[in-house]
């Protein structure tokens, strides 16, 4: 196997002994679940708003449409009916988790916090809830905190959620990042688990390894300006070119690092599930690996890219897709703003079926408190509105998973 050198100026977490956990408790999956817009945008559509074509963002892309949030759709409320979901599946109550954790870069507001929106919409009244910001990483980092926070003995449950309504931060008169990114949320429940004494690494159920790093050298080749300085502004900016070279570079090494922590090499994974950015980006992991692209998950080519969401939809899929079963070894692998990376190992112990268990949240059911006289962030851009208006783009009934 050759393994891709990382860079060793960068900042990296990773257990020495090739375990994330004390000797005797790890966490594991127990639920999971996602939401997306109904509504559709394809490539066909873009081509109406930007100069660009279906042809020129599919071969380069791998992206043929992506879900826009609508109007009174934000982060928070994908985000609790994503949350919802996994709570169905794994069986428990919101009040039988103690820490929610909401990965995002584009919360519905700067404060309060989208976790505690969450939370309230969800009928919470116990759990500690904030956000995470670690961009396109957040979601392989937002299960890092939590599974510190379980392991070290500080609760029994936790729901982590990447959810993102990143059309609100897209400029779409920008043909270079516009046809890139679309909105959604995924969710799972990760629960501590207690190991016997005697537990060997390559039966050890759960979660087996982290790799997490950040190299600032990248900060403003995607970013958002954001602020309240001088340069103040909500819209993303990207370096194409730079950001990709450094996500060729490092995808497949974080996702090597944290495997062999692990224990193992590619061969022994069973699925790997990659942030979703560019097809381009994954088939160069697969290469740099040498693992097989049928054993890569992929649904970029439906969603686009959706930051932080983007892997725990993916997962959520998977599950319901058949593509895990109980004994499989899953390693997922992001990169994002920042910049960020990070990955992490688990075994998969759940049941598939009780992914069955979401049909039984009913979406209609779940609301997100506004202030009086409303919010912005539940409004659709007006370039975008108009477009949609005019157009009627494509709508599809999201299915619970």
């Amino acid at each position: 196997m050759k393994r891709p050198d990382l860079n060793e100026d960068v900042t990296r977490i990773g257990g020495q002994s090739g375990l994330a956990a004390l000797p005797n408790r790890t966490t594991r999956i127990t639920g999971w679940g996602h939401e997306v817009p109904a509504t559709i945008l394809t490539n066909a559509d873009l081509e109406t708003i930007v100069e660009t074509s279906d042809e020129w963002i599919a071969s380069r892309t791998g992206i043929r449409e992506r879900r826009i949030a609508g109007a009174g759709e934000t982060t928070a409320s994908m985000g609790a009916i994503a949350g919802a979901r996994a709570l169905a599946v794994a069986g428990v109550g919101i009040d039988e988790i103690d820490l929610i954790v909401v990965a995002t870069l584009t919360p519905d507001h700067s404060m309060p916090n989208t976790a505690a929106l969450i939370k309230d919409a969800l009928g919470g009244t116990r759990a500690a809830a904030f956000d995470l910001s670690a961009a396109c990483s957040g979601f392989t980092y937002g299960y890092a905190v939590a599974h510190g926070f379980l392991t070290a003995g500080l609760g029994q449950r936790a729901l982590v959620i990447g959810a993102e309504t990143l059309s609100r931060v897209v400029d779409w008169s920008d043909r270079s990042t516009c046809v890139l990114f679309g909105d959604g949320a995924g969710a799972i429940v990760l629960e501590a688990l207690d190991l016997p004494q005697d537990q060997v690494l390559a039966t050890r159920p759960g979660t087996l390894s982290f790799e997490l790093s950040s190299d600032p050298s990248g900060a403003y080749a995607l970013w958002i300006p954001g602020g309240i300085g001088a340069d103040a502004d909500p819209l993303i900016k990207m370096d194409g070119a730079k950001t990709y070279v450094y996500a060729t570079r490092t995808m497949a090494a974080v996702a090597s690092a944290a495997i062999a922590r692990a224990g193992l090499t590619p061969a022994g994974v069973d699925l790997v599930i990659p942030h979703q950015a560019n097809i381009r980006i994954i088939e160069h992991v697969s290469k740099s690996m040498e693992y097989p692209m049928e054993q890569i998950f992929v649904n970029l080519d439906r969603y686009g890219n959706t930051s932080a969401a983007s892997i725990p939809i993916a997962l959520s899929e998977a599950v319901a897709a058949g593509r895990l079963k109980p004994g499989d070894v899953f390693c997922t692998v992001a990169f994002g703003g920042g910049y960020t990376s990070g990955a992490f190992v688990t075994r998969w112990d759940a049941d598939p079926a009780h992914g069955a268990r979401a049909a039984t949240v009913d979406p209609a059911r779940i609301t997100v408190r506004r202030p009086e006289g409303g919010s912005n962030s539940a409004a659709v851009p007006e370039a975008l509105r108009a477009h949609l208006d005019a157009r009627g783009a494509k709508r599809q009934t999201s299915q619970p998973q």
